[in-house]
């Protein structure tokens, strides 16, 4: 694996990418559970792409904040991998964690020693870094 991630900048990661995360989840389409979630990273050269979830009746159709502002970025040519910050917003008390889908696509385009942030409306935050969480992650190599 690459280098560990450089915790000391979680304060300064949500304070550039926080407000486009919840900016992304007021656009969230949740008819379903109700659960608003936005997202935002940054690439290499400083830009932000944010994603809000996106649900469907057909469940399995449906995209997560995290996925969402990934596929942006890439859409907009930034190269997987190199990635090294991603924030992840929800409405109210309690920062959640990604989804095991999130996870998997994060290990894929997000570089080894990213920073992943999750956070709320108070101060409880939760970070970790990618092989925390997807420490035996599939691959094809």
């Amino acid at each position: 694996m690459g280098q560990s991630p450089d915790f000391s900048k979680i304060e300064s990661i949500v304070e550039a990418l926080k407000p486009a995360a919840v900016e992304a989840c007021a656009n969230a389409h949740v008819v379903y559970s109700n659960f608003p979630v936005g997202s935002a990273l940054k690439s290499d050269n400083e830009a932000v792409f944010a994603g809000c979830n996106v649900e469907n009746a057909s469940y399995g159709l449906t995209i997560c904040a995290e996925r969402n502002a990934l596929a942006q970025a890439v859409a907009n040519g930034v190269v997987p991998g190199s990635v090294r910050e991603l924030l992840i917003y929800t409405p109210g008390e309690k920062a959640h964690t990604p989804c095991g889908a999130c996870r998997q696509v994060m290990q894929e385009l997000l570089s080894d020693d990213a920073v992943i942030i999750s956070c709320c409306d108070t101060d409880h935050q939760r970070s970790w870094g990618i092989s925390d969480l997807m420490p035996d992650p599939f691959r094809f190599s």
